[in-house]
């Protein structure tokens, strides 16, 4: 048996699986070209982990945060070119932090993605409020996040906004 391991050299269940479900679900042309940053906020270690795993496979540099007041740290070091953003975290809430970013000059114009397993609510709406570009559900679609993830990092549309918002 092929011993999958994480960056740390530990054996991991998540790493096998994906290692083993990727060359299914990417498909020939959806790598992207450059080297866009995106920042990764994700309380959860192993989705975390998994999320950046499948981004770099996609040719994208990921940077992790597992909270919110560590995503705004990290934002201001890193200035990626996008963010996705868990809500529901220990400490500080996804849409609290998205409300931090959007109130800072160096990081206002950072495009974040929401992304969370809960349905249409007062939490999603808060995020929008406080300038979440999108909301995207958990489980995420792995066939249309790469194209999810391009439409807000190819150059002319780095500023796009999201139909949901008027």
């Amino acid at each position: 048996m092929v011993a999958f391991t994480n960056a740390l050299g530990q054996e991991n269940a998540t790493t096998a699986v994906f290692l083993r479900l990727a060359p299914l679900v990417l498909k020939p042309g959806c790598v992207a070209k450059g080297s866009k940053k995106i920042l990764l906020v994700e309380d959860n270690d192993e989705i975390r982990e998994l999320l950046a795993l499948f981004i770099k496979h996609l040719g994208y540099k990921v940077f992790a945060a597992a909270r919110g007041l560590e995503a705004i740290d990290r934002a201001s070091v890193v200035h990626p070119d996008l963010i996705m953003m868990d809500i529901r975290m220990p400490g500080m809430h996804g849409d609290d932090a998205t409300a931090r970013l959007k109130a800072n000059p160096s990081t206002r114009d950072i495009p974040v993605l929401v992304v969370t397993a809960y349905g249409a609510g007062i939490d999603t709406r808060r995020a929008l409020a406080a300038g979440a570009a999108e909301i995207l559900h958990k489980p995420l679609d792995l066939t249309t996040l790469p194209n999810v993830l391009h439409r807000y990092l190819s150059s002319r549309t780095k500023k796009m906004r999201s139909p949901l918002k008027k």
